[in-house]
C-alpha cells in the first residue's frame, strides 16, 4: 500500500465562470496549475484528476496524470468528501492517505502542500483541513432588530474571530473512511468521522474563485514579482539607505517586498520592522546567497559600493538589479545605476546622476515652504540618523551663545540612531536655555524645517529636503565620501565649510555670522525657489518597474 495519491476535482459543470477551470489565468490555466502543484509533490502516477468533461481529460492525459471521467457528474453540495465517496472508497484500498486539492484556489503552492503534509503527520491527525481567519461581526434580523450572534467570541476590539474552510486543501486518513450514516452526531466532517481534525491557515492564499472579481484579484496577485531591497544601516554610515528603501518600497504595491540587511545592520532591521515589511538579515553566509535564497526578480542595491562577485552572482542567479549610489566595481554590472547625489557623472540610460532623481519623502510634497524673513528667528541643527560624531553637539556649543545674544530659538533633531541622546539631554539641562528644543527619531522631519530661517547639517539627502522647504544651510560633511556631494553648494542655497574633523570652531562661528546677514540669505532663498524634486521619486521608481518589465535580450 502507497503512503499518499492526490485527487483533485475538476466538475466543469460547477464551474461560476464559463470554462473556468480551462481558461488561462496569468497565462496558465487552472487545471494545468493545479497538475502542475499536483506534480510538485507527488509523480502522475498518484495523481487523480475527478471530472465530467472531456476537455480536461484530454489536459490530464497529455500531462501524464490520472483521471476519472463522468460526463454526468455534478457536484449538489459542499461536502467534497461526500460528493467523491466512490472514488476515495477505490483509492482506500491502495493508498494510506489522500490529499484533496482544489483547482478553484489557485495561490497554494506545492510548499503549501507539502507543509500541511508535514504538520499532518507530526500532529498524528486523522485529517488537516485548510481554514481563514475572519474578524468580523456576525448579526441576525429578528422582529426587525438585529442581534448579535456571537458575543461570546467578541474579542478585546469589539470583533467576532472565528474561523472559516477555505477549501484549497483536505487531508485524510482513507482508512476512516464508512459509511456516512454511521458517523455521530457532531464528529462528522465532510462525509467522515476523524477522532482528530487539526487546522492549517492559509490566510494570504486562501482565495477560492468564486466570482469574476476572485479572478481578477488572483491574476493580479499571480502576475506579482519579487522585489529584494538589500539596504545597510548602522552608525559608521547612517541611516540614509534605509529611508530612502523605505521610501521606494512605499510606492510599489503591485509585487511583493522583502527587505534584506547586511550582517551589522542592527538599526536597519529595528527602523524596517517598525514598518511591517518582511526581514531577513543577512547570517554567516555570503551577501548574495542570503539574496538568491529570496529568489528575487528585481535585487534593489543600496548599500553603498559593490563588488564585482556579488554582482555577478545575483546576475547569473537570474536577478535585475538597481543600484543606488553605485561606485564600486559592481555597479558596472547593473542594469540601472541611480546616483542622486553625484553630479559630476553623465546621465545614460543605464546610469542616471544628479539632482533630477533624488526621491522627496511625500510629508515634504505638502509641507508649508518657508517665506523669507527679514531677520533669522529659528535655527534647525541636524546630522542624520546616527551623527556618530556627535556633530550636534559641537555645533550647539558654538552657536548657542550668539542665538542667546539674539533671541534665536534652535531646533536641534537627531535620528533614531543617535548614541548621544542621554549626554545631549545632560548638555541642554546645563545650559538652561529655553529656546533650544532638542527632538528624537522624529517621524515629520518637514515638520522641523517648516518656520526654519537657517540650517546647519551634513551633506546628505536632507540638504535637498531643506532646499525644497527654502531653507537656506551651512554644510558640514561627515567624511570624504560625503564632501563629494557637489549639491551642497551656493549655487543650491548652501554654504559649503567642509569636512567637520578638518574645521575649526572659529570658522563654522564666522560662516555661522555670515549667514544671518539677510542679503545672502535672501540671494540663497531665491536659487532655491528655482529646484523642484516634486516628480522624482515617480521618475525613479518608474525606471525600475520598466526594468522589472522589461524582456531580457
Amino acid at each position: 500500500m502507497k503512503e499518499r495519491c492526490i485527487v483533485i476535482p475538476a466538475i466543469k459543470k460547477n464551474a461560476v465562470i464559463p470554462d473556468q477551470l480551462v481558461k488561462k489565468l496569468a497565462g496558465v490555466t487552472l487545471m494545468e496549475r493545479a497538475i502542475n502543484t499536483a506534480r510538485g509533490v507527488a509523480p502522475g502516477e498518484d495523481i487523480v484528476v475527478l471530472t465530467d468533461s472531456q476537455e480536461i481529460s484530454l489536459i490530464c492525459e497529455r500531462a501524464g496524470v490520472g483521471f476519472h471521467r463522468n460526463k454526468d457528474l455534478r457536484f449538489t453540495s459542499l461536502n467534497i468528501v461526500a460528493e467523491m465517496r466512490d472514488l476515495l472508497a477505490e483509492l482506500a484500498a491502495r493508498y494510506r492517505h489522500c490529499i484533496i486539492l482544489r483547482a478553484s484556489c489557485p495561490l497554494l503552492t506545492w510548499v503549501d502542500v507539502e507543509d500541511a503534509w508535514k504538520k499532518y503527520l507530526d500532529a498524528g491527525a486523522d485529517s488537516l483541513v485548510t481554514v481563514k481567519s475572519v474578524r468580523q461581526r456576525i448579526w441576525n434580523v429578528r422582529g426587525g432588530n438585529l442581534e448579535s450572534l456571537l458575543d461570546s467570541a467578541s474579542g478585546a476590539d469589539g470583533e467576532d474571530c472565528f474561523l472559516v474552510e477555505s477549501r484549497a486543501l483536505i487531508i485524510l486518513r482513507l482508512a476512516l473512511l464508512r459509511d456516512k450514516d454511521s458517523a455521530p452526531p457532531g464528529g462528522r466532517l465532510s462525509g467522515l468521522s476523524p477522532s482528530k481534525v487539526i487546522p492549517y491557515f492559509l490566510n494570504e492564499r486562501a482565495i477560492e474563485i468564486q466570482s469574476y472579481q476572485d479572478w481578477w484579484i488572483c491574476e493580479h496577485l499571480l502576475r506579482r514579482r519579487h522585489v529584494v531591497f538589500v539596504v545597510a544601516g548602522y552608525p559608521a554610515i547612517g541611516m540614509g539607505h534605509v529611508f530612502r528603501a523605505l521610501m521606494l518600497a512605499h510606492e510599489i504595491t503591485s509585487h511583493k517586498i522583502t527587505f534584506v540587511c547586511t550582517r551589522e545592520s542592527e538599526l536597519a532591521v529595528e527602523s524596517i520592522a517598525q514598518k511591517d515589511y518582511p526581514i531577513v538579515r543577512q547570517g554567516a553566509e555570503d551577501l548574495a546567497d542570503t539574496v538568491l535564497a529570496l529568489r528575487p526578480d528585481l535585487v534593489v542595491n543600496d548599500f553603498l559600493n559593490t563588488d564585482a562577485p556579488y554582482m555577478e552572482r545575483l546576475r547569473a542567479g537570474g536577478a535585475r538589479c538597481v543600484n543606488f549610489e553605485d561606485e564600486g566595481p559592481g555597479a558596472e554590472l547593473a542594469q540601472l545605476v541611480i546616483n542622486a547625489l553625484y553630479e559630476n557623472g553623465q546621465s545614460t540610460e543605464r546610469l542616471r546622476c544628479g539632482p533630477d532623481y533624488f526621491c522627496l519623502r511625500d510629508e515634504f510634497v505638502g509641507a508649508a515652504r518657508n517665506e523669507l524673513r527679514p531677520q533669522v528667528k529659528t535655527v534647525l541643527i541636524t546630522f542624520g540618523g546616527t551623527d556618530q560624531r556627535d556633530c550636534s553637539r559641537r555645533v550647539l556649543e558654538i552657536i548657542e551663545p550668539i542665538c542667546r545674544a539674539y533671541g534665536i530659538a534652535i531646533r536641534l533633531v537627531a535620528g533614531p540612531g543617535y548614541a548621544h541622546k542621554a549626554a545631549m539631554e545632560a548638555h541642554l539641562r546645563k545650559l538652561e536655555n529655553p529656546l533650544v528644543e532638542f527632538t528624537w527619531a522624529t517621524n515629520v522631519m518637514s515638520r522641523m524645517m517648516e518656520g526654519a530661517d537657517l540650517a546647519i547639517c551634513s551633506a546628505g539627502r536632507t540638504v535637498y529636503e531643506l532646499a525644497h522647504m527654502r531653507v537656506p544651510g551651512i554644510v558640514l560633511a561627515h567624511h570624504e565620501r560625503e564632501a563629494r556631494h557637489g549639491f551642497a553648494r551656493p549655487r543650491n542655497g548652501f554654504a559649503f565649510a567642509g569636512l567637520m574633523d578638518r574645521i575649526g570652531d572659529d570658522k563654522i562661528r564666522n560662516v555661522f555670522l555670515a549667514m544671518l546677514k539677510q542679503s545672502r540669505r535672501a540671494r540663497f532663498w531665491a536659487r532655491q525657489s528655482r529646484l523642484d524634486f516634486t516628480a522624482n521619486k515617480a521618475r525613479v521608481v518608474g525606471l525600475m518597474l520598466d526594468l522589472l518589465d522589461r524582456d531580457e535580450t
